[in-house]
């Protein structure tokens, strides 16, 4: 009995891969598994709480246990890469829209947050990455306007480092990038498919040109069962 749960999450999980259960899919609930097993809640909850630690799973509240998606989009964490390199690079098809593009004045709560400097105008960008009809990342953006001048909609909406390097022929240089997990907010809520997830990861980006200068800060909010760092260590 002490392996039947392995047994069962070892069936469930094999049923996942083989397209039986499809992502966003809800599992048999905890009683028709008992049922269709013949074993107890408690051999139930393990193996679906095995699932879980995997990725192959998210259990709802009161809502029940639904399919995750197990295909995460990969980002090089020791990289600096455009987003549409990296979707390229996953070979996954996303659609990018721009509910926001708006013009503004940095000022100190925004030079607190962002590092830019206060007084000068930057580009306030929302965009929203769309896959297979779920809205899985969303970046707040925002850019120095002596630096990137004439951006549009339209590039926001293809590639704004493609417009930078090959439009403008200015070299980006570097990021400091900060990681971290937080709460969902309000505009997370507008313009994410969250699934239930009370909780997005953050990536913030402090970019700069080659010779120091700071001309970005942009914060992506990604969808946490869509995420993956990937990154190449050696010991020094």
């Amino acid at each position: 009995m002490h392996r039947r749960y392995l047994e069962i999450y070892e069936e469930i999980k094999n049923a996942i891969l083989a397209g039986t259960y499809r992502p966003g899919e809800k599992l048999p609930s905890e009683h028709e598994f008992c049922q269709k097993y013949r074993v107890s809640r408690g051999t139930i909850r393990r193996a679906l709480e095995l699932l879980a630690e995997e990725g192959f799973v998210h259990s709802l509240h009161g809502k029940g246990v639904f399919v995750l998606d197990k295909h995460p989009i990969t980002f090089s964490f020791g990289g600096l890469v455009s987003f549409k390199e990296a979707s390229e690079g996953n070979n996954q098809p996303f659609q990018t829209y721009v509910p926001k593009f708006e013009e503004i004045i940095i000022d100190q709560s925004l030079h607190k947050k962002t590092n830019l400097p206060i007084g000068e105008e930057a580009y306030h960008i929302y965009r929203v990455r769309e896959l297979a009809g779920e809205k899985i990342i969303f970046d707040v953006n925002y850019f120095l306007k002596k630096y990137v001048s004439d951006l549009t909609e339209e590039i926001a909406r293809v590639s704004i480092y493609d417009y930078i390097e090959n439009i403008l022929q200015l070299k980006i240089g570097f990021a400091k990038r900060i990681i971290q997990v937080e709460p969902v907010t309000i505009k997370d809520k507008e313009h994410l498919d969250l699934k239930g997830f009370n909780l997005v990861v953050v990536v913030k980006n402090f970019v700069h040109f080659q010779d120091g200068t700071q001309f970005e800060y942009t914060e992506s909010r990604h969808r946490p069962d869509r995420f993956v760092f990937s990154d190449f260590a050696r010991r020094r």
